[in-house]
């Protein structure tokens, strides 16, 4: 038996007008298409032309941020409703993956299986849910609650959520909706799988009012890099996003998740690591990195700050010098890997509070010339580092349409990336398998 070769799969990573905290404000940004059906339209059939394997909308049940001396300045103060946008997005694609961020925080598993059962059906077979426990306090304030749910709780009531969301998706077996007009049978009644699940968190009596997704299941994304986020990725997701500084890092983090995916008792071939990458095209390597500077010359006092302050922690900074140390930040409820991972990349870089800023806003910046970044995601390809990469243009759409054109037609040049979208599904295109229904006790 012969086993098919690595491909490496791309996700866009779509925020508005761009990714980078001050892309809105570049000179050939379109800083209105936050709002705008027409451009994100446009940019979902530029991805497709690049044979992108997702499109990736996050989102937050909240404003990004409260203080009006930052979020005045961001182009982050409005978005849409993911899954409402996908739905749209669906009829004007064919093929590419369709990712919304859903919180299992600040939602209920009836609601979120429903909602992604209808856009895996109206996409014929092309959603997928990020799950998320919410990393922003802010959320709370939304829903009732005077303060977030600890980071433990919150991965025990996801972990339930997740359980019953699968149950639910599975209400109906394979092949038991028969619309038989002659025996006037719409269903068999032997296929209806009604959870009754009753747990910590939910009491879900079920079924699921839709039909089982034409994928079986969309497509589990997660994003948790802590020592709980990555055991429960290990448990649940197929597709996991990280930030991650460097190749030893990503390759650290690459192993230690697939060999936590074989203790689960799955296989670590269907849990695929995609690390998030911010390309910057150019001509030449010089002409990339001026366009790096360009975009963090447009980074305000105050974004800076504040952007420092919400990536990893709580600690108000307005009385520290931006260009002085980064000081010590107590521990939060916030990301407690994103935390870790930014702190100590400061103290090990000595970085200033502005240089950390301008970090978190670039991201994992690759700037140079389309060999060179087609170079260092074959490396990382090759060497175990990623599976694939969730691609953040830093301002939109111009290094989208540079991506595709210049850097795409290189990796399928090297065999790297397929030529043409191969599956039917989603799950088919990523070289998932599709997941067998349930048997849930009636």
């Amino acid at each position: 038996m012969t086993t098919a070769p690595r491909t490496l799969s791309l996700g866009a990573f779509v925020q508005g007008a761009g990714g980078h905290i001050a892309g809105w404000r570049h000179p050939e940004a379109y800083a209105a298409g936050q709002l705008d059906f027409a451009f994100h339209a446009e940019l979902a059939r530029v991805l497709e032309r690049g044979r992108f394997d997702a499109l990736f909308i996050a989102d937050v049940a909240a404003l990004w941020g409260h203080q009006m001396d930052a979020l005045s300045r961001s182009g982050r103060a409005e978005h849409f409703e993911p899954l409402t946008l996908l739905s749209a997005l669906s009829t004007v694609t064919e093929h590419i993956g369709l990712v919304a961020t859903a919180t299992t925080t600040y939602n209920e598993p009836f609601h979120v299986a429903r909602k992604f059962a209808s856009l895996d059906h109206l996409s014929h077979g092309r959603a997928g849910w990020n799950i998320v426990t919410s990393v922003v306090p802010l959320e709370a304030a939304n829903f009732g609650r005077s303060e977030h749910l600890e980071h433990e709780l919150r991965y025990r009531r996801a972990d339930e959520f997740v359980e019953v969301v699968r149950a639910l998706w599975d209400s109906f077996a394979d092949g038991s909706l028969l619309r038989d007009k002659a025996s006037g049978s719409y269903y068999d009644p032997a296929g209806l799988r009604p959870p009754h699940h009753q747990g910590e968190h939910f009491t879900v009596r079920g079924p699921l009012n839709i039909s089982r997704p034409p994928q079986g299941h969309p497509v589990l994304f997660q994003a948790g890099s802590s020592q709980t986020g990555m055991a429960f990725g290990a448990r649940h997701g197929e597709v996991l996003f990280t930030l991650q500084a460097d190749l030893a890092g990503a390759q650290a983090f690459y192993a230690g998740v697939k060999k936590q995916v074989a203790a689960a008792g799955r296989n670590p071939d269907h849990v695929l690591i995609w690390p998030i990458l911010f390309p910057l095209v150019g001509g030449t390597e010089e002409e990339a990195r001026r366009k790096v500077a360009e975009l963090d010359e447009l980074v305000h006092d105050d974004v800076a700050r504040r952007l420092v302050q919400d990536n990893i922690g709580d600690l108000d900074l307005t009385e520290y010098p931006l260009d002085g140390p980064v000081p010590d930040i107590p521990d939060s409820n916030r990301s407690k890997s994103r935390r870790d991972l930014l702190l100590g990349l400061a103290r090990q870089e000595n970085l200033t509070i502005r240089q950390l800023a301008l970090r978190i806003s670039g991201g994992a910046t690759v700037a140079g010339t389309p060999e060179q970044i087609a170079d260092h995601l074959e490396l990382w390809f090759t060497e175990r580092g990623a599976d694939g990469f969730n691609v953040s243009f830093p301002y939109l759409p111009g290094p989208a349409v540079d991506f595709v054109d210049q850097v795409v037609p290189l990796l399928r040049k090297r065999g790297l990336v397929h030529e043409t979208y191969e599956g039917s599904t989603f799950r088919e295109n990523l070289g998932l398998p599709r997941p067998a229904s349930q048997e849930v006790a009636a």
